[in-house]
Protein backbone atom coordinates (compact mmCIF):
# COMPACT_ATOMS: atom_id res chain seq x y z
CA UNK A 1 0.00 0.00 0.00
CA UNK A 2 1.11 3.41 -0.61
CA UNK A 3 2.78 5.59 2.40
CA UNK A 4 1.85 8.74 2.64
CA UNK A 5 0.71 11.54 4.72
CA UNK A 6 -3.13 12.01 5.67
CA UNK A 7 -4.43 14.53 3.35
CA UNK A 8 -7.56 15.16 5.31
CA UNK A 9 -6.12 15.65 8.39
CA UNK A 10 -4.10 18.44 8.00
CA UNK A 11 -3.66 21.01 4.89
CA UNK A 12 0.34 21.40 4.29
CA UNK A 13 1.97 24.33 2.87
CA UNK A 14 4.94 22.17 1.59
CA UNK A 15 5.43 18.90 0.78
CA UNK A 16 8.27 16.53 -0.10
CA UNK A 17 8.08 13.25 -2.45
CA UNK A 18 10.65 10.61 -2.84
CA UNK A 19 10.56 6.11 -3.57
CA UNK A 20 12.65 6.19 -0.37
CA UNK A 21 10.97 7.03 3.07
CA UNK A 22 14.55 7.92 4.48
CA UNK A 23 14.86 10.23 2.00
CA UNK A 24 11.91 12.34 1.95
CA UNK A 25 12.28 12.58 6.01
CA UNK A 26 15.67 14.01 4.70
CA UNK A 27 13.81 16.44 2.71
CA UNK A 28 10.92 17.20 4.91
CA UNK A 29 13.02 18.43 7.92
CA UNK A 30 14.86 20.78 5.35
CA UNK A 31 10.91 21.95 5.04
CA UNK A 32 10.44 22.39 8.89
CA UNK A 33 13.78 24.26 9.37
CA UNK A 34 12.43 26.75 6.83
CA UNK A 35 14.34 25.58 4.14
CA UNK A 36 13.43 25.91 0.51
CA UNK A 37 12.33 23.45 -1.93
CA UNK A 38 16.15 23.28 -3.85
CA UNK A 39 17.38 22.39 -0.60
CA UNK A 40 14.71 19.86 0.57
CA UNK A 41 15.47 18.50 -2.68
CA UNK A 42 19.21 18.25 -2.27
CA UNK A 43 18.74 16.60 0.97
CA UNK A 44 16.32 14.20 -0.37
CA UNK A 45 18.84 13.27 -3.43
CA UNK A 46 21.76 12.88 -1.56
CA UNK A 47 20.19 10.61 0.82
CA UNK A 48 18.47 8.29 -2.24
CA UNK A 49 22.13 8.00 -3.65
CA UNK A 50 22.72 6.28 -0.55
CA UNK A 51 19.78 4.34 0.36
CA UNK A 52 18.80 3.63 -4.05
CA UNK A 53 22.14 3.02 -5.08
CA UNK A 54 20.13 0.43 -7.94
CA UNK A 55 18.29 3.62 -9.23
CA UNK A 56 20.87 6.83 -8.85
CA UNK A 57 24.26 7.86 -7.28
CA UNK A 58 26.64 10.83 -7.22
CA UNK A 59 28.29 8.65 -10.03
CA UNK A 60 25.34 9.76 -12.37
CA UNK A 61 23.30 12.47 -13.56
CA UNK A 62 20.19 14.84 -12.44
CA UNK A 63 17.74 16.43 -14.46
CA UNK A 64 15.87 19.35 -13.01
CA UNK A 65 12.60 21.34 -13.24
CA UNK A 66 12.27 24.25 -11.34
CA UNK A 67 9.64 27.47 -10.79
CA UNK A 68 9.46 29.94 -8.33
CA UNK A 69 6.41 31.43 -7.06
CA UNK A 70 5.86 33.71 -9.79
CA UNK A 71 5.92 30.92 -12.29
CA UNK A 72 9.63 31.66 -13.34
CA UNK A 73 9.96 28.24 -14.74
CA UNK A 74 13.85 26.75 -16.00
CA UNK A 75 15.39 23.86 -16.18
CA UNK A 76 19.27 22.47 -14.94
CA UNK A 77 21.01 19.83 -17.24
CA UNK A 78 22.90 17.91 -14.92
CA UNK A 79 24.31 15.78 -17.50
CA UNK A 80 27.40 14.63 -17.80
CA UNK A 81 29.28 14.59 -21.65
CA UNK A 82 30.79 12.41 -23.40
CA UNK A 83 35.02 11.38 -23.05
CA UNK A 84 37.58 12.97 -25.46
CA UNK A 85 38.80 9.73 -26.01
CA UNK A 86 35.78 7.68 -25.94
CA UNK A 87 35.74 6.99 -29.35
CA UNK A 88 38.86 4.71 -28.63
CA UNK A 89 36.64 2.45 -26.90
CA UNK A 90 34.71 1.62 -29.80
CA UNK A 91 34.03 0.19 -33.30
CA UNK A 92 31.73 1.88 -35.54
CA UNK A 93 28.83 0.41 -36.41
CA UNK A 94 28.67 -2.04 -33.36
CA UNK A 95 26.35 -1.85 -30.36
CA UNK A 96 28.24 0.53 -27.48
CA UNK A 97 28.54 -2.46 -24.00
CA UNK A 98 25.81 -1.56 -21.99
CA UNK A 99 27.75 -2.91 -18.94
CA UNK A 100 31.24 -3.05 -17.73
CA UNK A 101 34.04 -0.22 -18.52
CA UNK A 102 33.16 0.06 -22.20
CA UNK A 103 29.64 1.70 -21.16
CA UNK A 104 31.58 4.29 -19.02
CA UNK A 105 32.00 6.81 -21.60
CA UNK A 106 30.04 9.78 -20.01
CA UNK A 107 30.84 11.91 -16.92
CA UNK A 108 28.49 12.39 -13.79
CA UNK A 109 26.89 15.46 -13.58
CA UNK A 110 24.89 14.59 -10.53
CA UNK A 111 26.70 16.30 -7.49
CA UNK A 112 27.59 19.54 -9.60
CA UNK A 113 23.80 19.84 -10.25
CA UNK A 114 23.21 19.96 -6.75
CA UNK A 115 25.45 22.82 -6.16
CA UNK A 116 24.47 24.86 -9.16
CA UNK A 117 20.71 24.40 -7.75
CA UNK A 118 21.53 25.71 -4.27
CA UNK A 119 23.12 28.69 -5.53
CA UNK A 120 20.04 28.85 -7.68
CA UNK A 121 18.61 28.97 -4.14
CA UNK A 122 20.85 31.17 -2.39
CA UNK A 123 20.55 33.70 -5.51
CA UNK A 124 16.74 34.18 -6.19
CA UNK A 125 15.17 32.31 -3.07
CA UNK A 126 16.91 33.01 -0.29
CA UNK A 127 17.98 29.71 0.27
CA UNK A 128 20.62 30.09 3.68
CA UNK A 129 21.42 25.75 3.95
CA UNK A 130 24.95 24.41 2.73
CA UNK A 131 25.76 21.25 1.12
CA UNK A 132 28.01 19.95 3.45
CA UNK A 133 24.90 20.74 5.76
CA UNK A 134 22.79 19.00 3.30
CA UNK A 135 23.93 15.89 2.90
CA UNK A 136 25.21 15.41 6.14
CA UNK A 137 22.05 12.54 7.06
CA UNK A 138 23.25 10.88 3.57
CA UNK A 139 26.85 10.41 4.86
CA UNK A 140 25.19 9.41 8.57
CA UNK A 141 23.49 6.57 6.71
CA UNK A 142 26.31 5.51 4.37
CA UNK A 143 28.65 5.35 7.60
CA UNK A 144 26.60 3.51 10.07
CA UNK A 145 24.14 2.21 7.91
CA UNK A 146 20.45 2.04 6.78
CA UNK A 147 17.58 -0.83 6.26
CA UNK A 148 18.11 -1.81 3.03
CA UNK A 149 14.99 -1.46 0.90
CA UNK A 150 13.55 -4.57 -0.84
CA UNK A 151 13.37 -2.91 -4.33
CA UNK A 152 17.53 -3.19 -3.76
CA UNK A 153 17.41 -6.75 -3.10
CA UNK A 154 15.16 -7.63 -5.98
CA UNK A 155 17.60 -5.71 -8.70
CA UNK A 156 20.43 -7.61 -7.02
CA UNK A 157 18.81 -10.92 -7.12
CA UNK A 158 17.80 -9.91 -10.79
CA UNK A 159 21.47 -9.44 -11.83
CA UNK A 160 23.25 -12.09 -9.42
CA UNK A 161 24.13 -13.77 -12.80
CA UNK A 162 26.12 -10.69 -13.72
CA UNK A 163 27.20 -9.18 -10.66
CA UNK A 164 30.52 -11.26 -10.68
CA UNK A 165 31.82 -9.44 -13.71
CA UNK A 166 30.99 -6.16 -12.39
CA UNK A 167 34.94 -4.68 -11.14
CA UNK A 168 34.55 -3.68 -7.39
CA UNK A 169 30.71 -4.30 -7.12
CA UNK A 170 30.57 -7.48 -5.00
CA UNK A 171 32.56 -6.35 -2.59
CA UNK A 172 30.54 -3.85 -1.51
CA UNK A 173 26.72 -5.06 -2.44
CA UNK A 174 26.90 -8.83 -1.27
CA UNK A 175 28.75 -8.12 1.77
CA UNK A 176 30.28 -11.53 3.21
CA UNK A 177 30.04 -13.05 -0.69
CA UNK A 178 26.22 -13.31 0.38
CA UNK A 179 22.70 -11.81 -1.24
CA UNK A 180 21.40 -9.33 1.89
CA UNK A 181 18.15 -9.29 2.34
CA UNK A 182 15.45 -6.67 3.09
CA UNK A 183 15.35 -4.99 6.06
CA UNK A 184 19.30 -6.04 6.94
CA UNK A 185 21.25 -3.10 8.24
CA UNK A 186 23.95 -1.92 5.15
CA UNK A 187 26.82 -0.23 5.42
CA UNK A 188 28.52 2.17 2.75
CA UNK A 189 32.02 3.29 4.27
CA UNK A 190 33.87 4.17 0.88
CA UNK A 191 31.10 6.03 -0.33
CA UNK A 192 30.82 7.55 3.30
CA UNK A 193 34.57 9.20 2.67
CA UNK A 194 33.43 10.35 -0.82
CA UNK A 195 30.32 11.97 0.17
CA UNK A 196 32.39 13.50 3.25
CA UNK A 197 34.98 14.66 0.98
CA UNK A 198 32.29 16.42 -1.12
CA UNK A 199 31.38 18.10 2.30
CA UNK A 200 34.76 19.54 3.42
CA UNK A 201 36.00 20.40 -0.07
CA UNK A 202 32.95 21.30 -1.98
CA UNK A 203 31.41 19.94 -5.26
CA UNK A 204 34.02 20.72 -7.06
CA UNK A 205 36.19 18.42 -5.49
CA UNK A 206 34.31 15.80 -7.11
CA UNK A 207 35.95 17.72 -10.66
CA UNK A 208 39.17 19.20 -9.62
CA UNK A 209 39.88 17.92 -6.46
CA UNK A 210 41.71 15.12 -4.56
CA UNK A 211 38.30 12.89 -4.79
CA UNK A 212 38.46 13.75 -9.10
CA UNK A 213 41.89 11.79 -8.55
CA UNK A 214 40.50 8.82 -6.73
CA UNK A 215 37.71 8.32 -9.38
CA UNK A 216 39.74 8.95 -12.47
CA UNK A 217 42.47 6.25 -10.83
CA UNK A 218 39.34 3.57 -9.99
CA UNK A 219 37.66 3.97 -13.56
CA UNK A 220 41.16 4.08 -15.60
CA UNK A 221 42.34 1.40 -13.35
CA UNK A 222 39.70 -0.89 -15.21
CA UNK A 223 39.83 0.44 -18.91
CA UNK A 224 37.55 3.59 -18.40
CA UNK A 225 38.43 6.71 -20.85
CA UNK A 226 37.10 9.32 -18.76
CA UNK A 227 40.21 11.31 -17.77
CA UNK A 228 40.52 14.44 -14.73
CA UNK A 229 40.22 16.64 -17.64
CA UNK A 230 36.93 15.30 -18.58
CA UNK A 231 35.83 15.56 -14.84
CA UNK A 232 36.85 19.25 -15.00
CA UNK A 233 34.66 20.08 -17.79
CA UNK A 234 31.38 18.80 -16.28
CA UNK A 235 28.99 21.90 -15.44
CA UNK A 236 25.32 21.72 -15.58
CA UNK A 237 23.47 23.92 -17.57
CA UNK A 238 20.74 26.09 -17.18
CA UNK A 239 18.47 25.99 -20.19
CA UNK A 240 14.40 27.47 -21.13
CA UNK A 241 12.24 24.42 -20.79
CA UNK A 242 9.75 23.02 -23.20
CA UNK A 243 6.39 23.80 -22.76
CA UNK A 244 2.74 22.46 -24.39
CA UNK A 245 -0.67 24.37 -23.90
CA UNK A 246 -2.93 21.85 -22.42
CA UNK A 247 -6.30 22.81 -21.56
CA UNK A 248 -6.38 25.47 -18.51
CA UNK A 249 -2.52 24.24 -17.74
CA UNK A 250 0.63 24.61 -19.18
CA UNK A 251 2.82 21.69 -19.27
CA UNK A 252 6.74 22.08 -18.85
CA UNK A 253 9.61 19.55 -19.77
CA UNK A 254 13.41 19.96 -19.86
CA UNK A 255 14.24 20.63 -23.62
CA UNK A 256 16.98 17.97 -26.19
CA UNK A 257 18.72 15.97 -25.82
CA UNK A 258 15.98 14.83 -23.19
CA UNK A 259 12.79 13.07 -24.07
CA UNK A 260 10.47 16.01 -22.31
CA UNK A 261 9.32 16.52 -26.00
CA UNK A 262 8.53 13.10 -26.10
CA UNK A 263 6.00 13.81 -23.65
CA UNK A 264 4.78 16.61 -24.91
CA UNK A 265 4.22 15.52 -27.84
CA UNK A 266 2.13 12.84 -27.00
CA UNK A 267 0.04 15.49 -24.70
CA UNK A 268 -0.09 17.27 -27.66
CA UNK A 269 -1.71 14.70 -29.68
CA UNK A 270 -4.52 13.27 -26.76
CA UNK A 271 -5.22 17.05 -26.51
CA UNK A 272 -6.18 17.43 -30.20
CA UNK A 273 -8.05 13.88 -29.96
CA UNK A 274 -9.85 15.82 -27.31
CA UNK A 275 -9.23 13.47 -24.60
CA UNK A 276 -11.77 14.54 -22.10
CA UNK A 277 -14.17 13.23 -24.70
CA UNK A 278 -13.42 9.57 -23.02
CA UNK A 279 -13.99 8.19 -19.83
CA UNK A 280 -11.31 7.21 -17.44
CA UNK A 281 -10.13 4.12 -17.59
CA UNK A 282 -11.90 2.48 -20.57
CA UNK A 283 -10.32 0.67 -23.56
CA UNK A 284 -10.71 3.86 -25.41
CA UNK A 285 -8.57 5.72 -22.72
CA UNK A 286 -6.06 3.30 -22.51
CA UNK A 287 -6.11 2.69 -26.43
CA UNK A 288 -5.62 6.48 -27.31
CA UNK A 289 -2.39 6.98 -24.92
CA UNK A 290 -0.79 4.34 -26.50
CA UNK A 291 -1.18 5.41 -30.27
CA UNK A 292 -0.24 8.90 -29.28
CA UNK A 293 2.55 7.69 -27.65
CA UNK A 294 3.69 5.75 -30.88
CA UNK A 295 3.48 8.94 -32.84
CA UNK A 296 5.79 10.38 -30.38
CA UNK A 297 8.26 7.82 -29.97
CA UNK A 298 8.50 7.26 -33.93
CA UNK A 299 10.10 11.36 -34.19
CA UNK A 300 11.74 10.92 -30.73
CA UNK A 301 14.86 9.53 -32.29
CA UNK A 302 15.72 13.36 -34.24
CA UNK A 303 16.06 14.27 -30.15
CA UNK A 304 19.85 14.92 -29.85
CA UNK A 305 22.33 17.60 -28.03
CA UNK A 306 21.37 21.12 -29.63
CA UNK A 307 25.21 21.78 -29.75
CA UNK A 308 25.35 19.14 -32.33
CA UNK A 309 22.50 19.37 -34.87
CA UNK A 310 20.68 22.21 -36.53
CA UNK A 311 17.01 20.39 -35.85
CA UNK A 312 14.23 22.70 -35.07
CA UNK A 313 13.40 20.52 -31.77
CA UNK A 314 10.25 23.36 -31.31
CA UNK A 315 8.72 21.86 -34.80
CA UNK A 316 7.60 19.00 -33.28
CA UNK A 317 5.82 20.41 -30.64
CA UNK A 318 3.76 22.51 -34.03
CA UNK A 319 0.05 22.49 -33.60
CA UNK A 320 -0.73 21.20 -36.97
CA UNK A 321 2.03 18.65 -36.74
CA UNK A 322 0.48 17.34 -33.00
CA UNK A 323 -3.22 17.58 -35.26
CA UNK A 324 -1.74 15.85 -38.09
CA UNK A 325 -0.63 12.73 -35.77
CA UNK A 326 -3.83 12.80 -33.91
CA UNK A 327 -5.80 12.25 -37.49
CA UNK A 328 -3.61 9.31 -38.49
CA UNK A 329 -4.69 7.59 -35.20
CA UNK A 330 -7.43 4.96 -35.62
CA UNK A 331 -9.95 4.45 -32.89
CA UNK A 332 -10.69 0.88 -33.59
CA UNK A 333 -7.18 -0.51 -34.93
CA UNK A 334 -3.53 -0.28 -33.24
CA UNK A 335 -0.10 0.94 -35.05
CA UNK A 336 2.05 -2.07 -35.44
CA UNK A 337 5.31 -1.61 -32.57
CA UNK A 338 8.00 -3.81 -33.29
CA UNK A 339 10.47 -0.91 -32.41
CA UNK A 340 13.09 -1.04 -29.79
CA UNK A 341 12.88 0.07 -26.00
CA UNK A 342 15.04 2.20 -24.22
CA UNK A 343 15.92 0.68 -20.74
CA UNK A 344 16.62 3.04 -17.82
CA UNK A 345 16.16 3.24 -14.38
CA UNK A 346 15.98 6.57 -11.86
CA UNK A 347 14.51 8.09 -8.92
CA UNK A 348 11.58 11.07 -8.71
CA UNK A 349 11.82 13.47 -6.33
CA UNK A 350 9.96 16.49 -5.46
CA UNK A 351 9.28 19.33 -3.12
CA UNK A 352 7.44 22.10 -2.55
CA UNK A 353 8.32 25.10 0.44
CA UNK A 354 6.46 27.14 2.34
CA UNK A 355 6.96 30.24 0.10
CA UNK A 356 5.36 28.89 -3.18
CA UNK A 357 8.80 27.67 -4.90
CA UNK A 358 8.81 24.02 -6.47
CA UNK A 359 11.65 21.48 -7.57
CA UNK A 360 10.99 18.41 -9.71
CA UNK A 361 14.15 15.78 -9.93
CA UNK A 362 15.13 13.18 -11.56
CA UNK A 363 18.38 11.47 -10.53
CA UNK A 364 19.81 8.27 -12.33
CA UNK A 365 22.73 6.13 -13.12
CA UNK A 366 20.47 4.93 -16.48
CA UNK A 367 19.99 1.26 -15.69
CA UNK A 368 19.69 -0.41 -12.37
CA UNK A 369 23.09 -0.13 -11.17
CA UNK A 370 24.37 1.48 -13.90
CA UNK A 371 27.59 0.39 -15.76
CA UNK A 372 28.12 -2.16 -12.80
CA UNK A 373 32.00 -0.45 -12.41
CA UNK A 374 32.87 1.06 -9.58
CA UNK A 375 35.02 3.75 -9.56
CA UNK A 376 38.19 2.57 -7.51
CA UNK A 377 37.94 2.61 -3.49
CA UNK A 378 35.41 5.93 -3.48
CA UNK A 379 32.20 3.32 -3.43
CA UNK A 380 30.88 5.46 -6.53
CA UNK A 381 29.27 3.34 -9.16
CA UNK A 382 29.31 4.57 -12.35
CA UNK A 383 26.68 5.51 -14.93
CA UNK A 384 26.43 3.98 -18.19
CA UNK A 385 25.15 6.42 -19.93
CA UNK A 386 27.26 6.06 -22.75
CA UNK A 387 25.47 3.48 -24.23
CA UNK A 388 23.09 5.64 -25.20
CA UNK A 389 24.67 6.83 -28.35
CA UNK A 390 25.14 5.31 -31.17
CA UNK A 391 28.22 4.27 -33.35
CA UNK A 392 26.21 5.05 -36.38
CA UNK A 393 27.99 8.75 -37.56
CA UNK A 394 24.73 9.30 -39.12
CA UNK A 395 22.69 9.06 -36.30
CA UNK A 396 21.42 12.28 -34.98
CA UNK A 397 22.58 10.71 -31.41
CA UNK A 398 26.27 9.57 -32.75
CA UNK A 399 28.71 9.56 -30.22
CA UNK A 400 30.94 12.81 -30.47
CA UNK A 401 33.56 14.28 -27.52
CA UNK A 402 32.06 16.81 -25.17
CA UNK A 403 28.63 15.39 -26.74
CA UNK A 404 25.45 15.08 -24.19
CA UNK A 405 23.46 11.96 -24.83
CA UNK A 406 19.65 11.40 -25.76
CA UNK A 407 18.16 11.30 -21.95
CA UNK A 408 14.93 9.67 -21.22
CA UNK A 409 14.95 11.71 -18.01
CA UNK A 410 11.66 14.21 -18.14
CA UNK A 411 10.84 15.75 -14.46
CA UNK A 412 7.74 17.75 -15.60
CA UNK A 413 6.03 20.68 -13.89
CA UNK A 414 2.88 22.17 -14.33
CA UNK A 415 1.32 25.96 -14.16
CA UNK A 416 -2.18 26.78 -13.89
CA UNK A 417 -3.15 30.79 -14.40
CA UNK A 418 0.75 31.17 -14.47
CA UNK A 419 1.62 29.50 -10.95
CA UNK A 420 3.09 26.71 -10.14
CA UNK A 421 0.29 23.46 -10.02
CA UNK A 422 2.03 20.59 -10.63
CA UNK A 423 5.16 19.08 -9.83
CA UNK A 424 5.67 14.99 -11.51
CA UNK A 425 8.19 12.30 -13.03
CA UNK A 426 8.62 8.64 -12.87
CA UNK A 427 11.39 6.19 -13.07
CA UNK A 428 11.15 3.61 -15.63
CA UNK A 429 12.93 5.15 -19.42
CA UNK A 430 10.79 4.70 -22.06
CA UNK A 431 7.84 4.11 -19.76
CA UNK A 432 8.44 8.06 -18.62
CA UNK A 433 6.07 9.55 -21.11
CA UNK A 434 3.27 6.32 -20.81
CA UNK A 435 2.71 6.89 -16.99
CA UNK A 436 2.82 10.44 -17.23
CA UNK A 437 0.59 10.64 -20.05
CA UNK A 438 -1.79 8.25 -17.93
CA UNK A 439 -1.40 10.50 -14.61
CA UNK A 440 -1.67 13.67 -16.51
CA UNK A 441 -5.34 12.27 -18.36
CA UNK A 442 -6.22 11.44 -15.12
CA UNK A 443 -5.44 14.12 -13.49
CA UNK A 444 -6.70 16.61 -15.71
CA UNK A 445 -9.02 15.38 -17.88
CA UNK A 446 -10.90 13.31 -15.03
CA UNK A 447 -10.36 14.87 -11.82
CA UNK A 448 -8.53 11.88 -9.92
CA UNK A 449 -6.48 12.87 -7.01
CA UNK A 450 -2.62 12.23 -7.12
CA UNK A 451 -3.36 8.96 -5.12
CA UNK A 452 -6.36 7.99 -6.94
CA UNK A 453 -4.34 8.67 -10.18
CA UNK A 454 -0.98 6.54 -9.27
CA UNK A 455 -3.36 3.73 -8.03
CA UNK A 456 -4.97 3.03 -11.08
CA UNK A 457 -3.39 0.86 -13.61
CA UNK A 458 -0.78 1.22 -15.92
CA UNK A 459 0.97 -0.03 -18.99
CA UNK A 460 4.14 -0.53 -20.57
CA UNK A 461 4.41 -0.99 -24.77
CA UNK A 462 6.99 -2.77 -26.35
CA UNK A 463 10.02 -4.97 -24.83
CA UNK A 464 11.91 -4.93 -21.92
CA UNK A 465 14.39 -6.13 -19.83
CA UNK A 466 11.99 -9.25 -18.76
CA UNK A 467 9.99 -9.54 -21.85
CA UNK A 468 11.59 -9.46 -25.24
CA UNK A 469 7.71 -9.39 -27.07
CA UNK A 470 6.32 -6.45 -28.60
CA UNK A 471 3.57 -6.31 -26.56
CA UNK A 472 1.18 -4.09 -24.63
CA UNK A 473 2.04 -4.89 -20.98
CA UNK A 474 -0.92 -4.18 -18.93
CA UNK A 475 -1.58 -4.30 -15.60
CA UNK A 476 -4.43 -7.19 -15.19
CA UNK A 477 -6.94 -4.56 -12.66
CA UNK A 478 -7.39 -2.85 -15.66
CA UNK A 479 -10.67 -5.45 -16.01
CA UNK A 480 -11.13 -8.38 -18.56
CA UNK A 481 -13.45 -6.00 -21.10
CA UNK A 482 -10.33 -3.42 -21.69
CA UNK A 483 -8.35 -6.59 -22.35
CA UNK A 484 -11.31 -7.64 -24.84
CA UNK A 485 -11.95 -4.78 -26.50
CA UNK A 486 -7.88 -4.07 -26.64
CA UNK A 487 -7.40 -6.87 -28.34
CA UNK A 488 -9.86 -6.62 -30.53
CA UNK A 489 -8.53 -3.44 -31.90
CA UNK A 490 -5.66 -4.97 -32.88
CA UNK A 491 -3.11 -5.01 -29.51
CA UNK A 492 -0.85 -7.52 -28.35
CA UNK A 493 -0.94 -8.01 -24.57
CA UNK A 494 0.05 -9.30 -21.96
CA UNK A 495 -1.50 -9.26 -18.71
CA UNK A 496 1.04 -8.32 -15.29
CA UNK A 497 0.23 -7.92 -12.00
CA UNK A 498 -1.51 -5.14 -10.35
CA UNK A 499 1.47 -2.29 -9.07
CA UNK A 500 3.63 -3.70 -11.14
CA UNK A 501 7.30 -2.73 -10.76
CA UNK A 502 6.92 -2.57 -14.93
CA UNK A 503 4.15 0.57 -14.85
CA UNK A 504 7.42 2.97 -12.86
CA UNK A 505 7.32 4.43 -9.55
CA UNK A 506 5.89 7.67 -9.90
CA UNK A 507 5.51 10.87 -7.55
CA UNK A 508 2.87 13.60 -7.45
CA UNK A 509 3.05 16.93 -5.55
CA UNK A 510 -0.33 18.93 -6.58
CA UNK A 511 -0.77 22.93 -5.34
CA UNK A 512 -3.97 24.31 -5.31
CA UNK A 513 -5.28 27.85 -5.56
CA UNK A 514 -4.69 28.64 -1.85
CA UNK A 515 -1.00 27.33 -2.07
CA UNK A 516 -2.02 24.31 0.00
CA UNK A 517 -0.75 21.08 -1.23
CA UNK A 518 -1.44 17.66 -1.56
CA UNK A 519 0.61 14.29 -3.41
CA UNK A 520 1.45 10.84 -2.97
CA UNK A 521 4.12 8.51 -3.99
CA UNK A 522 3.74 5.58 -5.72
CA UNK A 523 2.33 2.43 -4.25
CA UNK A 524 4.75 0.60 -6.37
CA UNK A 525 7.61 2.26 -4.46
CA UNK A 526 8.89 1.69 -1.16
CA UNK A 527 8.51 5.69 -0.51
CA UNK A 528 6.12 8.25 0.61
CA UNK A 529 5.08 12.45 0.58
CA UNK A 530 5.45 14.23 3.63
CA UNK A 531 3.64 17.09 4.48
CA UNK A 532 4.72 19.92 6.05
Amino acid sequence: MPMIEDQTASKYRAMVTSPSTAASEAGAKVLRDGGTAIEAVVATASVLAVTYPHFCGIGGDAVWMVSDNSGKVQSFLGIGQAAENGAETFTANKPIPLRGPGSTLTTACTVDSWQHALDHSAKHWGGRKSLADLITPAIDLAKHGFSISPSQCFWLDFRKEEIANWPGFMEIFTPNARMPHAGEIFRQPQLASSLKRIAEFGARDFYEGDLADQIVKGLSAVGSPITKADLAKTRTRTVDAVSLDYGDVTLFAPPAPTQGLATLMTMGVLRELGAKNWAEGTAEHYHLVVEAIKRAFLKRDQIADPDFTSTDFTALLDQAALAADAKDISTTKALDWPHPFRHGDTVFLAAKDANGNCASVLQSTYFDWGSGVVAGDTGIVWQNRGAAFSTDPNHPNAFAPGKLPFYTLNPGLALKDGKPHLLYGTQGADGQPQTLAMLLTRMLDFGLSPLDALTKPRFLLGKTFSDTNDSLKLEVDAGDDVFDELAARGHVLRAIEPQSALAGQAGIIRIDQDGFVDGAHDPRSDGMAIGV
